[in-house]
This record gives structure tokens, C-alpha cells and sequence, in this order.
């Protein structure tokens, strides 16, 4: 868009925004204020700006981006928890500490960035499951993290009970530079282990359920087998029973046969 050459540039415009920003400004962000400004005032520069597309705000942030790097002006544009923002480089700590009287940093304990380190990498994750990784009781140190805005409460899980399950908040990215949770160091290997782990227990939890449908069916054989067996007996033994009925009546006819003699003059 060609602009007269006392007009403000779409690069100024939006290096102003992002100094004033409270927070990281997407291209989407920035085109709503666009947009908006233009309906609220009546300007046609504004107008003109409205029209402005998220391509042409992505190349003017990395012309920003590239004017700051040169200039070494102590400034420089970082893309942060999805979006940009303006912030000094970390050269000047010591005097900016001074500056704002803020004296030393505030830093966290290693049990808490441990602890931080885990529910970033496992989130959502509970309690327990953090305590089983660390093997202490990390109830003072959840809720620290908690008054920090490093983490917060990202629902409740199926487990029995239904516990509070823990996420990293969009501050930890802006206070460790993350553009989002796909870029911390190291998650990419990590999920591959979870990956290979989880498959492992699979096939081994498969492989023993197939052990024991296999002792199942042994049993099961041994069992019809015996059956077959008891069926095989039950024929016989009936088969004596007849045979012994049979037989019983002779002793009765050979005692039968003095007493018709007996009755002869």
C-alpha cells in the first residue's frame, strides 16, 4: 500500500502497538485493531489500513525484527507464546535491575523447577504422578507455582477420586521465551520414550493376556477330557447293575425246585 511520505508506515504503526502492547500481539491481533480503529474513526488513512492483509503485518514484523537486530539499540523483537512482543536484550540485566530498583532476580528453588520441568513435559499431570516422579510431597510447591502464574488447574481426570490436573500457563512461555510447548528443549525425544514405553507395556500386556488364554483352553481340555472319561464309566457300571439283576433270579428258581418236589406222594 503506497502512502504519502509524511503518512506513518504499517512498520511504524505496529512497532508502536507492540512497545505499548501488555502482552504478545499475533498478525491477527494487530489486524483487529486495524479493523476496529476503522470503523471508529473517521480518518481515511485508517480506512486504508483497515484493508491491510495478515501477510503484509508478518513481513513488516520481520523487517521490525531485522531493523532492531542492526540498530543493536538494546531492543529486539521476540516471538513469544504465540505471538510477538518488544523486550531488552539480557546484556542489560544488571543495570535494568538497578534502574528499577528490583535489586537481585526472583528465582525459583530446584525442587520447584524440577517440579515445573515436570508438569511442563507430562501435562495435564496430577499430583501424585508428579510426587511419584519426585518421591516427595509437592503440596507447598504446586501452590507456589500456583501464586506465580506458572501454572494453573487445566480440568480433572477420570481417576478415581477425579484429581486436579496441572498445565504451564501462557506467562511460563513468556518468562522462559517459549513460542508455545512444542519448543522445549529435549520433548521431541522425550515423546518418543513415552511412545516406545507405552507400546512396550502394550505388547507385554497383550503377550500375557495371551499366555493366560492359553492355560485357559488347557484346562478347559484337561476338563472335557475327564468328562469324557466319567461318560466312558457310567455305561459300564449300569451295564454290571443289569448284569447283576439278571443273575439274582436263579437262586430263587433253584430254591423253588425242592419245594415242587416236596409236594410229590
Amino acid at each position: 500500500m503506497s502512502l504519502p511520505p509524511d503518512q506513518p508506515t504499517l512498520k511504524k504503526i505496529i512497532g508502536a502497538m507492540l512497545f505499548a502492547a501488555k502482552k504478545p500481539m499475533t498478525a491477527a491481533d494487530l489486524k483487529k485493531i486495524f479493523v476496529q480503529t476503522a470503523e471508529e474513526e473517521e480518518e481515511q488513512l485508517c480506512r486504508q489500513f483497515a484493508k491491510i492483509k495478515e501477510t503484509e503485518i508478518c513481513a513488516a514484523l520481520e523487517q521490525i525484527k531485522v531493523d532492531l537486530i542492526q540498530m543493536a539499540a538494546g531492543i529486539h523483537l521476540a516471538e513469544v507464546a504465540g505471538g510477538f512482543r518488544l523486550q531488552t536484550d539480557p546484556e542489560g540485566g544488571p543495570w535494568l535491575r538497578r534502574l528499577l530498583n528490583s535489586g537481585k532476580p526472583s528465582r525459583l528453588s530446584k525442587p520447584a523447577l524440577e517440579s515445573l520441568a515436570i508438569i511442563a513435559y507430562r501435562q495435564p499431570v496430577t499430583r501424585a504422578e508428579i510426587e511419584s516422579v519426585r518421591g516427595v510431597n509437592v503440596d507447598n510447591i504446586v501452590r507456589h507455582l500456583l501464586e506465580c502464574q506458572l501454572i494453573k488447574i487445566a480440568g480433572r481426570s477420570n481417576l478415581p477420586g477425579h484429581p486436579l490436573l496441572y498445565g504451564t500457563t501462557q506467562l511460563f512461555l513468556e518468562h522462559f521465551g517459549l513460542q508455545d510447548i512444542n519448543h522445549l528443549p529435549g520433548i521431541e525425544q522425550l515423546r518418543r520414550k513415552e511412545a516406545e514405553r507405552i507400546k512396550a507395556h502394550t505388547e507385554q500386556a497383550a503377550q500375557e493376556n495371551a499366555g493366560d488364554a492359553d492355560v485357559d483352553d488347557e484346562e478347559d481340555d484337561d476338563g472335557d477330557d475327564e468328562d469324557d472319561e466319567d461318560e466312558q464309566d457310567i455305561p459300564e457300571q449300569k451295564t454290571a447293575g443289569r448284569e447283576t439283576e439278571t443273575q439274582a433270579p436263579e437262586p430263587q428258581k433253584a430254591a423253588d425246585e425242592p419245594a415242587a418236589q416236596d409236594n410229590t406222594p
